[in-house]
């Protein structure tokens, strides 16, 4: 008999490319992760990885195993979460991972009225970046992932993903309150040419988005600062560093010295989206979650 265990670890390796990088991504230790691929390889009488350089891909074996398992695990979870749609159970371990903004101003409100209305549901909950939760929810390693999409940027969703758009989400341009537009009702990207910029770094979504708005412009936007959390940009715009565009979703109060104008042409939206595995449709658990989020952004 194989080890369902077992067969979700060699999963992860896939993923990941090595059995450390599987080890963290899965919460165990690199040897247990190990232990369970030779136990699995033990019990099929097969090899199932081969090392190349410092990493290990998958034999021909291996690839047959996680392919083929893959179907066995989705058929196994689908099954769980019809029992528990006909017993009525909002119950069991629920894996949630978000970014950071909406697990501050989504996720982290609704948990606790989930908790209080679920006793028996239990939520794990994890931040990460949306492209990285889309993978995680796609191997399995998490169960429902909450993600978003600013206009017309993709963010690729796999066909045996299930989306569900929960809330949208506008940016504003921060500026200090002294700033000569702070009184302006609404900016475009044309009004910000000659101001510098705080900004996410290049290749995240955010980044992109700023760019993008720049595009009628004929001009790049002017970024002197890049820091990863929203909280910075604050900080930075506050020390009179710059200016920055930020959503609304879980931001910090901007208090006395600076402003949120709202930015337009084109101006910045995003949808906030939860993904979940479709083997996952009939889960009350993933039901209720997805029903508390969209209920808590109405």
């Amino acid at each position: 008999m194989i080890d369902l265990a077992a067969l979700a670890s060699l999963r992860a390796v896939d993923t990941h490319g090595s059995v450390v990088a599987a080890a963290e991504a899965l919460g165990f230790t690199p040897s247990a992760v190990s232990q369970q691929v030779k136990r699995l390889e033990r019990q099929t009488g097969v090899p199932l990885l081969e090392r190349v350089g410092r990493g290990v891909i998958l034999t021909d074996h291996g690839r047959h195993l996680v392919d083929a398992g893959g179907r066995l695990l989705a058929d196994l979870e689908e099954v769980e979460s019809t029992l528990h749609r006909r017993a009525g159970a909002v119950a069991g371990r629920l894996r949630v991972t978000a970014f950071s903004t909406a697990m501050r101003g989504l996720v982290a409100p609704v948990v606790r009225r989930l908790r209080d209305a679920h006793p028996e549901l239990i939520l794990s909950l994890t931040e990460r970046e949306p492209w990285d939760t889309v993978d995680l929810v796609s191997s399995g390693q998490t169960d429902l992932g909450v993600v978003h999409r600013w206009g017309d940027l993709p963010i690729t969703i796999p066909d045996h993903l299930a989306s569900t758009v929960v809330a949208h989400d506008v940016a504003d341009v921060i500026m200090r309150r002294d700033h000569p537009l702070a009184d302006r009702p609404a900016l475009t990207p044309r009004d910000l040419v000659d101001d510098d910029w705080i900004a996410t770094p290049e290749g995240t979504i955010c980044r992109q988005w700023l760019t993008r708005m720049y595009a009628g412009t004929g001009r790049l936007p002017r970024i002197a600062h890049t820091s990863v959390e929203f909280d910075s940009h604050l900080a930075l715009v506050r020390a009179g560093l710059g200016i920055a565009l930020v959503p609304r979703l879980g931001r910090q109060p901007l208090g006395d010295e600076l402003v949120g104008v709202p930015a337009d042409d084109p101006a910045p939206t995003r949808e906030v989206i939860a993904v979940h595995r479709r083997s996952m449709a009939d889960s009350p658990a993933v039901c209720a979650v997805l029903g508390a989020l969209a209920g808590s952004s109405a």
